[in-house]
């Protein structure tokens, strides 16, 4: 790794310490008047950004791009199995599902390694899209048809094609010379954990109007423009580690975070149709794989597409 790399690792490993730290102190300050639980709740996303960065750091800097392209395979197919069994599905559709898990899934990642993006673009939205619901029509069970297809459709979409553009990240070519992608894909992870960490804190120091009380009553106006606003400065500061500069780096950190927030809202939306409160327990104390990813689903291939078409020649 070289200097730039390595105080791109320290600069995350000195903002989760300082995160840290914070929980500890507010969890033995009992006079500070927050919420417990909430402070409870707080630490325990620590511990989770703590393990999911410590996992791709591993994967980015010590094993290569393959292993990132792998993890990332292996966390869309966990995050499609929470979404799928989310709902149950009927025996007519556990065809096109094989097809979903052990076809359509490995063949997107296969073409991002192979850094096919004339494939990978289009396999997933078009052939994906119609392969679906031609198979489960076959299958001869018409009951909830188009409710079961829009299903898996959606899961495929959100779970594995919208993920897949973040090691997609690593094989875009700049015009600067010598330029490391690791660390494009790092700052992108970084952005989104601050994102959903300020936040989350502006939500809980000064949230009071509430976004869609239905979906999810933590979703506040003040959080989200807050967690916006510390995004955007963060990234801005971390334009260092980027192709681009401050004024770009501030823009996409601003995009990167209002994705991010849409994949929160959106996803809960989905748990309070389905009454449940999390998509798994992988995550001890914060849920599924899916639960800490929705963000990063929905802000990787706005933020890629975005990068390559400013930034590549």
């Amino acid at each position: 790794m070289d200097v730039t790399t390595i105080g791109l690792v320290g600069s995350v490993l000195a903002l989760l310490g300082l995160a840290t730290g914070v929980g500890q102190v507010l969890k033995r300050q009992a006079e500070t008047g927050l919420d417990p639980a909430a402070v409870e709740q707080f630490n325990l996303r620590i511990r989770a950004w703590w393990l999911l960065c410590a996992v791709l750091a591993a994967a980015f800097f010590l094993t290569g791009t393959l292993a990132t392209e792998i993890l990332f395979g292996l966390l869309s197919f966990w995050a499609l199995r929470e979404f799928i069994t989310l709902t149950p599905t009927r025996a007519a559709d556990h065809r096109a599902l094989f097809w979903v898990f052990f076809a359509f899934t490995p063949l997107q990642y296969v073409l991002v390694a192979r850094n096919e993006y004339s494939l990978y673009s289009i396999v997933i939205p078009v052939y994906g899209f119609l392969f679906i619901p031609a198979r489960v029509a076959l299958a001869g069970d018409f009951k909830r048809y188009l409710e079961r297809c829009a299903k898996i459709q959606a899961g495929l979409m959100i779970c594995v094609y919208c993920l897949s553009h973040a090691p997609a990240l690593l094989h875009l070519r700049f015009a600067q010379s010598g330029y490391d992608n690791r660390r494009l894909l790092f700052y992108f992870i970084l952005v989104v954990v601050a994102g959903d960490a300020f936040g989350y804190i502006c939500e809980k120091l000064f949230g009071k109007h509430v976004i869609a009380p239905a979906i999810n009553a933590n979703r506040t106006w003040e959080g989200f423009l807050g967690g916006m606003a510390c995004a955007t400065l963060f990234g801005m500061a971390m334009s260092w580690a980027t192709p681009f500069g401050p004024a770009y780096s501030a823009m996409m950190s601003a995009v990167i975070s209002v994705m991010g927030f849409a994949g929160g809202i959106t996803m809960s939306a989905i748990k309070r149709d389905r009454g449940v409160k999390d998509y798994g327990t992988l995550v001890q104390g914060h849920g599924g794989v899916l639960d800490r990813i929705d963000s990063i689903c929905f802000a990787a291939p706005v933020f890629f597409h975005l990068t390559r078409y400013l930034f590549v020649p």
